[in-house]
């Protein structure tokens, strides 16, 4: 764990033998964790939708370009249809923005998608529906038990690798293959 004990600001990496169907193979950046409780987004289960799709859907017309490319995330099992904005914060202030570091926020105020959708937003973004919460102790009792690993964020991981390989890369960042890895694990 962290050094304060509390995981803000670091990635939890599903372990290959948590088969929970919304947290199989899942990486998520956690957004907060405190003794009430912790919040993450999951950054690799893109949904079958398109940040430009979402923002149609909320009846703002973007010009075609890359982020309106960009899928939409399954942040979690917790409030669906809530969207977040996990994002570089860059001085702009949003009406409901949750600082997670200094160079990082999450941000659930539609006028972060508006100025998305006019080029105003911030360069590096992920936009996800849902988040993964745990109530006090909880992520703790399922570290314990094997079923994730935590690391160090990275900001290239959460915004600029591929989908399909931030599980893997999140791993590496401790020095992890995850697929050598198994549920058994010794305890002294």
């Amino acid at each position: 764990m962290a050094e304060s004990g509390y995981l803000t600001n670091q990635f939890l990496i599903a372990m290959p033998t948590l088969l929970d169907p919304h947290f199989f193979h899942s990486v998520a950046y956690i957004c907060e964790h405190n003794q009430h409780g912790a919040m993450a987004i999951i950054i690799n289960q893109p949904v079958d939708l398109t940040v430009g799709e979402l923002m149609e859907q909320m009846d703002k017309h973007p010009p075609h370009n890359v982020i309106t490319e960009r899928p939409v995330f399954r942040g979690g099992p917790v409030e669906v249809e809530r969207g977040f904005v996990l994002h570089q914060s860059g001085g702009d202030t949003w009406e409901s923005s949750l600082p997670v570091t200094d160079q990082i926020a999450l941000t659930s105020s539609n006028d972060i998608i508006t100025a998305m959708a006019e080029g105003r937003g911030p360069e590096n973004s992920l936009v996800a529906l849902g988040y993964a919460g745990w109530g006090a102790g909880q992520l703790e009792a399922e570290i314990r038990a094997n079923a994730w690993l935590n690391a160090p964020a990275d900001s290239k991981i959460l915004f600029n690798t591929d989908v399909s390989e931030r599980w893997e890369a999140a791993a590496a960042l401790i020095g992890i293959d995850i697929h050598l890895l198994t549920g058994d694990a010794g305890h002294a």
